[in-house]
């Protein structure tokens, strides 16, 4: 989990890289009829059979790269301590607990430690995120209904 912190946005010549691999990568997915197509190596000459998923995955990679965005992979189920699951959300750990302790974020106990599923913080970050959007929604339309937003 210490990886989420670290993660970086990628350089410029990685964004360029990233677009050109992006267009290449994009246009051979849609030619593709195997669902488990061999790609070669061109340094080394090896092939290797990769599943469609994971090259549309890597295409979906490359495409958030091109654009400078920041990249983590984490698998779904990946248990993450309070502290982690606080630095990921933004928060302190004593707020996460209270999160946790009151329902809002499920969790279990693994002796004396609360123990939070990675999605579970995920989408309880995400669904924050729509409710916030939704909230300054109704202020902007509260404020042009009374007159104090000119659109």
């Amino acid at each position: 989990m210490q990886n989420l912190i670290k993660i970086q946005k990628p350089s410029k010549e990685d964004q360029l890289t990233a677009i050109e691999s992006y267009n290449a990568l994009a246009a051979t997915l849609a030619k593709l009829n195997s669902t488990v197509p061999e790609i070669g190596i061109e340094e080394t000459n090896d092939k290797i059979k990769i599943p469609i998923s994971a090259l549309q995955l890597f295409a979906k990679i490359l495409q958030a790269m091109s654009e400078g965005k920041p990249i983590s992979i984490v698998p779904i189920a990946t248990e993450m301590t309070t502290q982690a699951a606080a630095e990921f959300l933004g928060c302190s750990r004593p707020h996460l607990v209270k999160l946790l302790v009151s329902g809002e974020i499920p969790f279990t106990m693994i002796g004396k430690h609360r123990r939070v599923k990675f999605e579970d913080v995920a989408n309880y970050k995400n669904e924050r995120k729509v409710r916030q959007e939704k909230l300054i929604i109704e202020i902007m339309n509260a404020d042009e209904e009374s007159g104090l937003y000119d659109s």
